[in-house]
């Protein structure tokens, strides 16, 4: 069949809309009709060539959810007109962290960025005659994309797909950095560092953990204002300020959590996160940056004589067959929120405007709908 797509024909460029040729699943491969895409800041990464892909053109968008419209060969997880959400990392069940209760960082993962099927590593995408990539095995900006079912989370029919299209990444991965990753428990204090989809996941994921204090920490005063809503009982602009604050709130003992959710990680930022953080407390780092940056500002000395923890977490540590579910029905049931999370909805051609909008922060989370 041929459909559209926005595709990157090389890093520092725009998304360009395309015909695209999509062909049939094969062995372990479904055919999903996509309802809405989520623009995460993941896709802003490989624009901007600070995460390299394995092949171009390049099909971004890797939050989706919609209806199974034909499954191939092998396929036993989900049947044709079933709904489902995409995760972004695959979960096969099988391999050894999937086995340990990992899955987050199952074995397929090592695919996300490779561009091609995990069945045979060839392509069912193809712009222009050439073979094209898919952003971590989805392709979810176009309407209609071939994915392998280890992607595939089937959902209740009652669930609104555009709003199931926003835990496939975003939102499960803030909100799992603070419920799993940090583990934050009812009373504590919070600080999350950045507010886009992540960082308002961690911010709603903290505040339905119980925490006493939910501090936000970001520049924009639209980012700020919206914090509220989520569960933030107070948001400033600079460290320096969480820091005066923290002072005064929690009478000098700081926070027992930070979560890192900014747009770009930077290892700079680590010592100035580090020093919000209580003794005995966990810091955790959740936001992605250049591949290539190795250099971490980090106090020694403070990590070892304070007994703190400085953390990674991927995906929230968050398992798509249970968490995706679980945050929806949260939602279902009015504790989550996903509509107000969306500032805006986009049509495919306006893909670039709504990139746009999220370097200059206005929007909390922008959406493609189908």
């Amino acid at each position: 069949m041929k459909t559209q797509a926005a595709v990157l024909w090389e890093p520092g460029t725009d998304w360009k809309l395309e015909e695209l040729e999509l062909d049939a699943p094969k062995y372990g491969e479904v055919k999903v009709e996509l309802a809405a895409s989520g623009m995460c800041h993941s896709d802003e990464h490989v624009r901007d060539g600070s995460v390299p892909v394995g092949m171009y053109p390049y099909i971004g968008g890797h939050e989706g959810a919609g209806v199974v419209t034909e499954i191939g060969p092998g396929v036993t997880s989900v049947e044709v007109g079933d709904h489902v959400a995409l995760g972004f990392v695959p979960a096969c069940g099988k391999c050894p962290s999937c086995a340990k209760g990992m899955s987050s960082i199952c074995d397929l993962g090592a695919h996300v960025l490779a561009g091609v099927q995990i069945s045979d590593g060839t392509s069912r995408h193809h712009v222009n005659g050439q073979d094209a990539g898919l952003m971590c095995l989805l392709g979810t900006f176009a309407p209609v994309t071939v994915v392998n079912e280890a992607s595939c989370v089937k959902l209740t029919k009652d669930i609104p797909l555009d709003k199931a299209a926003l835990v496939g990444c975003g939102v499960t991965t803030g909100w799992g950095s603070s419920v799993y990753a940090a583990g934050v428990s009812a009373g504590e204090t919070v600080v999350v560092l950045g507010m886009g989809g992540v960082g308002c996941g961690a911010v709603q994921g903290a505040a339905l953990a119980g925490a006493r204090h939910v501090v936000l920490v970001d520049p924009s005063p639209f980012k700020r204002e919206q914090a509220t809503i989520f569960g933030a009982t107070h948001a400033v602009a600079t460290i320096d300020e969480a820091l005066t604050l923290l002072q005064d709130i929690t009478w000098g003992q700081l926070a027992d959590k930070v979560l890192i959710t900014v747009d770009v990680a930077d290892g700079a930022l680590v010592a100035p996160a580090m020093s919000l953080v209580a003794k005995g407390g966990v810091c955790v780092q959740v936001s992605v940056g250049d591949l290539a940056a190795t250099d971490v500002t980090m106090s020694l000395f403070d990590l070892t004589a304070m007994r703190k923890t400085f953390k990674g977490a991927w995906f929230g540590n968050a398992n798509i067959r249970f968490d995706i579910p679980h945050l929806l029905r949260l939602y279902m049931e009015g504790r989550l929120k996903l509509d107000e999370m969306i500032t805006r909805t986009y049509s495919l051609d306006q893909v670039n405007e709504g990139y746009e909008a999220m370097r200059k922060a206005e929007n909390v989370k922008g959406v493609i709908m189908f």
